[in-house]
């Protein structure tokens, strides 16, 4: 209220200094009520006699008339029969020294730019001061945005797939809620927890639920908030959050990302005096230095703990660590259920089968697969989302959207079925190989057809016998357009890039090459040879690990070659198929490679009809045919 007041006594004291100015101003042209009018008619009246009596003031020209009203006019001093004109023509006139201005008019001109700058200079301390909180300029204040008890919903029941981290963090909550139960024993909570994980695993959402589970206040920012281009600022915003944390404790506060602010020491261009150092020195002064029954606790959130100041991973700071890896395939199910409880779902959607179908995918990947269905059920006036949306949303995720417009020469078609057909026979021959399922040869995204594997179970090692089955399947599509075509495309170009790169890191990082033992010749620091910039192999060991590589290529080369000359009628067939269909899943590739013929599309299933007329073509993008 008081500084309501002192504002608003403020505002009227500059407005009445503002209206006697503006009066002090003017007070000189309105005083009389005298008319303007134009000097030539001043001239008129006066030699008409019609003007009895003249005030000449500086360059100003006040003339009374014989009626007794009042003009006024400007002259310069270059006019110098005026004074002749007056005395001949009888007018009374009298000459008066201009007028000096009034004193706050003199102090107004004098002073007010000075005082303007001085007024600009006291704000702008003063918010940079955090006199003016929440000012624009509020450089100082934390910018942590605070969830209290009853704005934040989230619980444990909404985090799925990450059972061992919930595990690890239920102890917070247990202390959050009643601290006399571990300080009876002497025990001491972890005064920081440390989230590492990939993206979109769930870590702003756990450290969410252990603030929403405890019923406490949770303050949450980013690590790029506290860093800015004025040296200290970084530090202040650091004090200012934890005494605003002290303020509602017990509390969480949660740093995501905290390598932007918390990278090892000594390794920028500014030293110790850099910014984001000044701030990382004052979040490990807060943390080691607030009290351990203060009932603050700071979870942080990061993807690349490696790069990370071992000072704030020491005991006393960031005690523990969780990890929050990528869900298995139950979590995946378990995800899917939490987030398809905000959507209406058909009875034929199993959250199992679309669990296993998506392999790699994390939590907020799944969250996109839900939405992604939805979204293709509106655009289908429908009321509930069915298996087929969310088998395209899938499909979009994965390969792309469909290109359905774009035109593809009949000629550029045929090379991509056999192109397709090479890889999906290949990869259905070899045993150890993902089964497949679906072949396409619909444009998506920047392919012209894709092959896609799906493995049965999440796949935690890499073994030689499959790898190697890999690099045959990637040379199926190459191999076909020469047996079946005749010519070669450019569309191999990634799957021999994704070969080599395969068999490279067999012999240079993992120690699968007979010849060259399990030595390691690649650095996986610096993602280079060893035999770089650092060399510490020799140019005949080099030469041996390229030998390696080629005969590696070359017999999985020969293996694919062989499969695909000894099943031609296999690939006639499916090629077939994928140029009247297009698309073909899983039980039309097994008909095909049973030798019977394939089972027509599902219901619902829509087939692009291909212009007639030749259309502009395009080669085979790169990445058109490799394999998912």
């Amino acid at each position: 209220m008081n500084n309501m007041f002192s504002k608003s006594a403020i505002w009227v004291v500059v407005a009445l200094l503002l209206f006697m100015l503006f009066k002090q101003f003017d007070s000189h042209s309105i005083a009389g009520g005298a008319k303007p009018i134009a000097y030539s008619d001043l001239l008129d009246e006066v030699i008409a006699k019609r003007i009895k009596d003249v005030v000449i003031e500086g360059q100003t020209i006040t003339a009374t008339r014989v009626d007794d009203s009042k003009v006024r006019t400007t002259s310069t001093f270059l006019d110098r029969g005026l004074i002749r004109d007056l005395r001949d023509n009888g007018v009374r006139f009298d000459v008066k020294p201009p007028e000096e201005p009034g004193i706050l008019q003199q102090v107004f001109v004098s002073w007010f730019p000075m005082l303007l700058l001085i007024g600009v200079w006291v704000f702008f301390m003063r918010q940079m001061q955090g006199g003016g909180k929440g000012g624009a300029f509020s450089f100082g204040k934390s910018k942590a945005r605070m969830l209290d008890e009853t704005n934040n919903t989230v619980t444990f029941s909404d985090v799925a797939g990450c059972d061992e981290a919930k595990e690890e963090v239920t102890e917070i909550v247990d202390f959050l809620k009643d601290p006399t139960k571990f300080q009876k024993l002497g025990g001491r909570i972890p005064r920081g927890v440390l989230m590492v994980g990939p993206p979109g695993t769930g870590k702003t959402l756990l450290a969410r639920a252990i603030a929403g589970e405890a019923k406490v206040p949770f303050f949450s920012i980013s690590g790029s908030d506290f860093v800015e281009m004025f040296v200290g600022v970084g530090a202040s915003r650091v004090r200012d959050m934890f005494e605003n944390a002290k303020k509602h404790s017990p509390c969480i506060i949660f740093i995501d990302e905290i390598d932007a602010v918390g990278r090892h020491r000594g390794a920028g261009m500014g030293g110790g005096n850099d910014e984001r150092e000044q701030t990382l020195n004052q979040l490990l002064v807060e943390m080691d230095g607030f009290e351990a029954s203060s009932g603050v606790i700071v979870i942080a959130a990061t993807n690349r703990a490696d790069v990370l100041d071992k000072a704030l991973l020491r005991p006393g700071r960031f005690d523990r660590q969780v990890s929050v890896g990528l869900p298995d395939i139950r979590g995946r199910e378990q995800i899917l259920n939490v987030h398809m409880r905000k959507v209406p779902i058909s009875t034929d959607v199993k959250a199992d089968i679309l669990a296993r179908g998506t392999p790699g995918f994390s939590g907020a990947d799944l969250a996109n697969l839900v939405n992604e269905a939805a979204l293709f059920a509106a655009r289908r006036n429908k009321r509930l989302v069915d298996m087929i949306d969310f088998e395209d949303a899938k499909d979009k995720i994965f390969m792309g959207p469909e290109r359905k417009s774009m035109v593809i020469r009949e000629e550029e078609r045929r090379n991509t079925a056999y192109h397709e057909s090479g890889h999906a026979v290949v990869a259905k021959l070899l045993p150890k190989a993902d089964p497949v399922h679906k072949v396409t040869i619909m444009p998506r995204g920047w392919a012209l057809g894709l092959t896609w594997q799906l493995p049965e179970h999440d796949n935690i090692s890499g073994y030689k016998d499959k790898m190697l089955e890999e690099i045959s399947i990637l040379f199926g599509g190459r191999i076909a357009e020469e047996i079946f075509v005749g010519q070669m495309s450019t569309g191999a170009s990634n799957d021999f890039a994704r070969a080599t790169k395969l068999a490279r890191a067999m012999v240079t990082k993992y120690g699968m090459s007979d010849a060259l033992g399990v030595m390691v010749y690649e650095d996986s620091q610096n993602d280079g040879w060893l035999g770089g910039a650092n060399k510490t192999i020799s140019e005949a060991t080099q030469q041996k690990v390229d030998a390696e590589i080629r005969t590696i290529l070359d017999s999985q080369y020969a293996l694919a070659r062989k499969l695909l000359e000894d099943n031609r009628e296999k690939v006639e067939v499916m090629t077939k198929a994928l140029l009247e269909w297009e698309t073909i899943d899983a039980d039309q590739v097994n008909d095909i490679m049973a030798g019977q013929e394939p089972r027509p599309p599902k219901a619902g299933t829509t087939i692009r009809k291909q212009p007639g007329s030749d259309g502009p073509g395009s080669s085979p993008n790169p990445n058109a045919t490799a394999p998912a």
